[in-house]
């Protein structure tokens, strides 16, 4: 993980399909965890070439208990024979019990979010990163920026004495 929480470093051989780069900017991510994800075929392929956009997406639990990933795109894959999938449908996600019931119990809590952060595939399988999150204010997102601002400028004057 990165010094200010924004971001996860991948595990080696880990490998990012698609990521939503906007959740970090949107939400402040609290915890992170990872769940399988139940995909037809010409999905996974479609994923592997790197055809899928978690933007606009979310994860729901609903009343039975099951986590969903609501509104992620997938493109249809061009190879596929007689049965192609519908690129925006929901997808079932593979978590434990006991961490389900823990997800449900904390998104009960105002301005407590499921956000999808990353597609990865990691050991042969499709993985999603789930994010519990909660928003950020205007004036939070522009101190993110300002001291990402000033970051980028101490590392410029670090570069620049090291010459």
């Amino acid at each position: 993980m990165t010094a200010d929480g924004a971001g996860k470093a991948a595990k080696p051989g880990d490998r990012t399909l698609s990521s939503n780069r906007r959740a970090t900017h949107e939400y402040f991510i609290d915890e992170r965890l990872e769940a399988g994800i139940v995909l037809s075929g010409s999905e996974i392929k479609s994923l592997r070439a790197g055809q899928a956009s978690l933007a606009e997406s979310y994860v729901r639990i609903d009343e039975r208990g099951e986590a969903w990933l609501v509104g992620a795109h997938i493109a249809g894959y061009e190879h596929a024979g007689y049965a192609n999938h519908e690129p925006i449908r929901r997808r079932k996600l593979l978590l434990r019990r006991r961490q389900l019931d823990d997800l449900a119990r904390k998104v009960k809590i105002k301005g407590v979010t499921l956000v999808p952060l990353r597609i990865y595939v990691a050991r042969g399988w499709a993985k999603l990163e789930v994010g519990l999150a909660r928003g950020k204010k205007q004036h939070d997102k522009r101190e993110t920026i300002r001291g990402r601002d000033q970051q980028r400028d101490m590392d410029r004057a670090l570069a620049q004495l090291r010459r």
